[in-house]
């Protein structure tokens, strides 16, 4: 860990500890230490450059979740101290919606939804990053559709021209990580069932996938088997069947005392022009950011399988566009 910390043991205690630090402990200033200042931060909501900027964000959510925590599940890495390191890392966020703010009045809901974030760091400082929520989770719980959340957001904004930009090609900010991860076989066999799946050869799932594998994915949902990922991966590619489909980064690990596994951010970049789970095809031209892990492994012996997954995109984000794009406001 040359140039970190040495109070973290290795990059995981790093991105976990400073992620408690941070939002738990209300260490909020520490992150004039931890975000470099010119930090690119996207989500599929928006995209925020500079440190002054996520300390804002940062508060604003404490002042509405003030009880919020984030339990890392996992940290999917690559790199090296001293060239940079990505860590693509999984939480499990718990939080009561307890004063008003940007989910609107409160409603003492408490809440439960994951969190994917992929973060460069280097010099013991995070310096660009990609992280997606689950807000589909989220307003589900408060007792929002995602689309009218959506519509409700972009009003209270200040309408159509007004209203924050959702991430686009268009409006992206180039940040100083060019890396896309390392060429370990778990990685690639993850990439190369997603590549299968948006080529719509969904044969693939019998094929990849363990027959009692769990599956995490948007809104909260938790399925599993064969059945759960086609419904899932089909309702996705069917809203979006001439989109381009791009990996844009690809982990695969094998540490000791886990599974071997894998992490992957890619992208859907094209029209709503089919029936799947957005509703009605609209032509809306639309970005969709994902990050998916995987873990693998071989329940019978010498026949190795994914048998858990975990994807994420912000259902409200995509919505987000649609409605901007077909003012249907």
């Amino acid at each position: 860990m040359k140039g970190f910390d040495p109070k973290f043991v290795d990059f995981p205690d790093y991105i976990i500890g400073i992620t408690k630090e941070i939002w738990e402990d209300r260490g909020i200033a520490t992150l004039h230490d931890y975000y470099a200042p010119e930090i690119v931060v996207r989500s599929p909501a928006s995209v925020v450059v500079g440190n002054q900027d996520v300390i804002g964000a940062t508060m604003a959510t404490l002042a509405e979740f003030p009880d919020r925590t984030l339990f890392g599940e996992d940290v999917i890495w690559s790199g090296t101290p001293e060239a940079g390191m990505l860590s693509s890392h999984r939480l499990h966020s718990t939080a009561t919606h307890a004063y008003p703010g940007v989910y609107g009045a409160p409603t003492g809901k408490q809440l439960h939804y994951r969190i994917l974030a992929d973060c460069h760091a280097i010099d013991n400082q995070i310096n660009d990053e990609w992280l997606i929520r689950d807000q589909g989770a989220i307003v589900r719980q408060l007792g929002w559709e995602p689309k009218e959340f959506a519509r409700d957001l972009i009003a209270r904004e200040g309408g159509p021209e007004a209203c924050v930009q959702p991430l686009t090609p268009a409006n992206d900010v180039v940040g100083p990580y060019k890396g896309t991860g390392n060429d370990n076989e778990w990685g690639q066999r993850h990439a190369d069932i997603l590549t299968r799946i948006m080529g719509a050869d969904f044969t693939v799932i019998p094929e990849a996938y363990d027959r009692g594998a769990n599956l995490s994915y948007p809104g909260g949902l938790e399925t599993l088997s064969f059945e759960g990922a086609d419904r899932f991966w089909m309702g996705l590619r069917a809203a979006f069947p001439n989109a381009t489909f791009t990996i844009h980064h690809t982990i695969g690990r094998e540490d000791p005392m886990m599974p071997p596994r894998s992490a992957i951010r890619w992208s859907l970049h094209g029209k709503h022009e089919g029936w799947g789970a957005f509703g009605t095809p609209t032509g809306a031209e639309v970005y969709v950011l994902g990050i998916s892990h995987a873990e693998f492994g071989a329940l019978v012996g010498g026949a190795p399988k994914l048998r858990r997954e975990w994807t994420l995109f912000d259902e409200t984000a995509i919505w987000k566009q649609i409605l901007l794009k077909t003012g249907e406001l």
